[in-house]
């Protein structure tokens, strides 16, 4: 009846573990495409997997799909796909206390993915950066949620300073620059964009065009008559990522703990061999440092880092990491809690004893770091503003390890008009651009 007792458990556990324990190497697959250019063949490849998985993996997938269809020139199904994940993970703050009790007898992969506290900001700026390329109504709308999601995270975090990591998060300077930049060209919201300016330059004093921005929205001056604003919005590199580590420490310190307690105990602790599996957030490898852009064949600038996306990530899992390594290890212990009850109730003997150790070692090697993530994410998000003569301009992108450029020019054609912004945006994960320029008009 014992042996019977733990393998039920373990099987239960396999079962139930697999699922989303490959997310990391579908999405490897999918990466590989949209970075060789191939967004049709990763559509593709994206599709497939969303018709094979439950909505537990689903809705992190739909985000990389609304990346895929911002490069292929489909800016509404991208705004479409990012509101609708966006609900629902709004919903899934609630918790799912069967869903959390289940997680604590396999792993954190049963968990609907609520998304990281990153992944729900971004949303909303990639939300406004989508809206803006096709009609830009609700632009600042979504502009404004950035800063306010980002805040309700952090206060969510909890009251008391020593118990709430969240107060290291940075806050996010895309969100106001672009309201600013909508604002700015609305006369009457001057203040506005004002207010806005100073927001960006001091949630994000390092961004090359802050102090700039600012001094142009205290004059009230938009552009010169005649002149308009082109703004272009650059992804550039390849984002961040998770990777599944064992840490060795914490799984030393847990074996010598479960041996001292064996040692003293009636029954024997399950031995800690398997691994303490745990997601760590990485940088991906990027050469690419900005976007040159021309202008009439002419060099006009190149774009500055408004938002560091690898950052933000890292920081804010540093942050956190202490809590979600004691996740791993509180989830260990009742697992073993749990089979030493299961002996004791049952008074078993030494070589049933055993067993139950086989069988939790078993158990718990069934564990997966939850590798889930928005993996077409950029490594950093750019901008350049430009102020042009209102009419037509041939304007090229060209992606740029510093000063000197490291792939081909790929150019665009768009209508500046009088007193008015216009909008670009391109992605650059790497020396070429993927998908389609796409711009306001």
């Amino acid at each position: 009846m014992a042996l019977r007792c733990w393998m039920i458990v373990a099987l239960v556990a396999s079962a139930a573990a697999p699922g989303c324990a490959v997310h990391a190497d579908r999405l490897r697959d999918v990466r590989a495409e949209f970075y060789a250019g191939n967004v049709n063949t990763a559509a593709a490849t994206l599709d497939r997997y969303l018709e094979r998985v439950g909505q537990k993996e689903a809705d992190v997938f739909k985000l990389d799909r609304a990346i895929i269809d911002l490069a292929a020139g489909r800016p509404e199904q991208s705004e479409a796909t990012l509101r609708e994940v966006r609900d629902r993970f709004d919903f899934l703050e609630q918790g799912d206390v069967a869903e959390k009790i289940l997680s604590m007898a396999t792993d954190d992969t049963q968990l609907a993915y609520a998304g990281e506290d990153y992944e729900k900001v971004l949303l909303r700026a990639f939300l406004a950066l989508s809206n803006l390329m096709h009609d830009g109504g609700d632009a600042t709308a979504y502009a404004l949620q950035v800063s306010q999601k980002h805040q309700q995270i952090i206060e969510a975090g909890g009251s008391q300073p020593e118990e709430n990591p969240k107060l290291a998060y940075k806050m996010v300077a895309l969100g106001p620059y672009l309201h600013g930049a909508l604002a700015e060209e609305n006369p009457l919201e001057h203040d506005v964009a004002r207010r806005c300016r100073e927001v960006v330059c001091s949630w994000q004093p390092d961004f090359r065009d802050g102090k700039g921005d600012l001094q142009r929205a205290l004059y009230g001056r938009h552009s010169a008559p005649g002149n308009g604003v082109l703004y272009v919005f650059a992804l550039v590199g390849r984002g961040p990522r998770k990777e599944e580590v064992a840490e060795v420490p914490t799984q030393v310190a847990m074996l010598i703990a479960d041996r001292i307690i064996s040692h003293n105990a009636q029954y024997s602790l399950t031995p800690t061999l398997a691994p303490v599996k745990v997601p760590k957030m990485v940088a991906s490898p990027n050469r690419i440092r900005n976007v040159l852009v021309q202008a009439a064949d002419r060099q006009a600038g190149h774009t500055a880092t408004i938002t560091d996306v690898t950052e933000m990530a890292v920081r804010q899992q540093e942050a956190v990491y202490p809590q979600i390594l004691a996740r791993a290890v509180v989830r260990r212990a009742l697992k073993k809690g749990a089979l030493y009850a299961a002996k004791d109730a049952m008074d078993v003997n030494p070589l049933v004893s055993l067993a139950f150790d086989v069988g939790g070692v078993a158990w718990e090697a069934t564990e997966s770091a939850d590798t889930r993530c928005w993996g077409l994410l950029p490594d950093k998000i750019q901008v350049l503003r430009l102020e042009l003569p209102a009419g037509e301009h041939r304007i090229g992108l060209q992606a740029s390890a510093g000063a000197s450029p490291i792939g081909p020019a790929f150019h665009q054609t768009v209508r500046i008009a009088d007193g008015r912004n216009t909008y670009m945006l391109a992605n650059f994960p790497d020396d070429r651009l993927v998908g389609q320029i796409l711009s306001s008009q």
